[in-house]
């Protein structure tokens, strides 16, 4: 089967309703032009029928008149004989293309009726009229041998009415008015289910689906609804068991350390300390982590962006970190102010971790916040940009062991994110060093 390339001239619309709509309009606009053509051509046909039959008998009894009348009575019949088609000339007409036929199918159509009419009693000679080919004369002569031409203009087709191309532009207004209607609602379950499923965020609490239309429609919410119900059991298992895991460990840590804390070798106490405080900061990070699974329970309101940075920024300035602030977002953001602020945190944690030192950039773009992050660090390998938001994943060959961190920083700020309607993306810098971008829509 072949199909259109990126370089074909022919593009195809990008959404489904536009292109229903195209294909149905088209098609039925062709089917009516095709119809209309065929009913015009059916139409003339008809009409030219009657016309030939009409000429046959007419000009047979125009002649058999003439032929009875005395010749000197002859020229004033010929006024009241004549037709709009056709008229009689008492004479020979034009004898210099004599003999040649009629070069145009309906001339030569009507010679052919005149032919079975008249020609039986009368022999006929008929020949085209040079410079008109929709005209010929019939030669003949009457009983007493005087010539009689018959000059035959026949009319082609027939007279459009001038209401006719109106009700036609009418019907394609209406087809077009009723493919739109139907694509809309053939479409419009599509659409409806496409923004549930973009507004499923990890909260699981989306609205749902009216389980109502057509039966194709019902069912179609049913499952989407059901499927909904399931996933959101099935993350709310996970969450359960990974919490109760990561809070039943508080405990025996707590025990292990009021142990350590008695035993009489210190450096063997140091040592178990040390892994104790990472064992409870990976419960920590853990237990953070399954609440993140739901989003966050805080309820966005409209914030200051610049004055919330402003002031992640001297948080970290008091501690004695390398931070700097550039640009602004000159508006409000509609997010819950401490999940912006932990996501912020992490990524800026991380930046002074791995470089020693983070910049901060805000902006505007396309009426979204945009809040870099950005670092002179030993970066991730590109394949591994988006690894890194999977929990407890940590590159060995970089960000190992040694430098701290649970491998859940970056999970629970890529949760957070989406609970919020942004995003959080990775990006290299040139020269060296990684960009964390946020993304986030702002205020209205």
């Amino acid at each position: 089967m072949s199909t259109v390339s990126p370089t074909s001239p022919l593009h195809w619309p990008r959404t489904l309703f536009a292109r229903l709509a195209l294909i149905l309009v088209v098609g039925l606009a062709l089917a009516q032009t095709f119809s209309f053509l065929l009913t015009m051509h059916e139409r003339d046909e008809s009409m030219t029928t009657m016309m030939t039959g009409y000429v046959e008998r007419e000009v047979a009894s125009s002649v058999a008149l003439l032929d009875h009348l005395p010749p000197d009575e002859r020229a004033q019949w010929l006024p009241r004989l004549g037709r709009r088609s056709y008229e009689f000339i008492l004479g020979p007409g034009v004898t210099d293309a004599s003999g040649a036929p009629p070069d145009a199918a309906l001339s030569a159509r009507f010679a052919r009726a005149m032919g079975a009419g008249i020609g039986k009693r009368y022999p006929l000679t008929i020949n085209a009229v040079p410079g008109d080919k929709e005209r010929f004369q019939v030669h003949l002569k009457l009983s007493d041998g005087s010539p009689l031409t018959i000059d035959m203009r026949p009319v082609v087709g027939m007279p459009l009415s001038g209401w006719l191309p109106l009700v036609l532009t009418l019907q394609l207004i209406v087809l077009g008015a009723c493919c739109w209607l139907a694509v809309r609602l053939a479409t419009g379950p599509l659409k409806r289910l496409a923004k549930a499923a973009d507004t499923l965020g990890p909260d699981l609490k989306a609205e749902r689906l009216p389980e109502s239309g057509p039966e194709e429609v019902a069912r179609a919410a049913k499952a989407f609804n059901a499927m909904q119900d399931r996933v959101s059991m099935y993350m709310t298992q996970r969450m359960q068991i990974l919490a109760a895991i990561t809070h039943d460990l508080q405990t025996p840590i707590t025990r292990m350390r009021l142990r350590v804390d008695v035993m009489d070798d210190e450096s063997t106490g140091a040592k178990l300390q040390q892994d104790l405080k990472e064992m409870e900061s990976l419960v920590k990070e853990g237990v953070t982590y399954a609440r993140t699974l739901h989003g966050t329970n805080e309820a966005p309101r409209r914030i200051e962006a610049d004055a919330l940075i402003e002031s992640i920024v001297d948080d970290y300035l008091d501690a004695g970190q390398s931070v700097t602030l550039s640009g602004s977002i000159g508006g409000a953001l509609m997010a819950p102010p401490q999940a912006l602020k932990r996501v912020v945190g992490n990524l800026v944690d991380n930046a002074i971790k791995y470089a020693g030192a983070a910049e901060i950039e805000v902006a505007t773009r396309d009426g979204r916040a945009v809040i870099s992050v950005l670092d002179r660090g030993p970066g991730i390998p590109e394949e591994s940009l988006e690894a890194v938001f999977e929990p407890f994943v940590r590159l060995e060959d970089s960000r190992n062991r040694q430098t701290g961190g649970t491998g859940l920083g970056l999970a629970i700020a890529r949760q957070l994110t989406l609970a919020m309607d942004a995003s959080l993306t990775l990006h290299h810098r040139e020269g060296g060093g990684l960009e964390a971008r946020i993304v986030i829509k702002k205020a209205t």
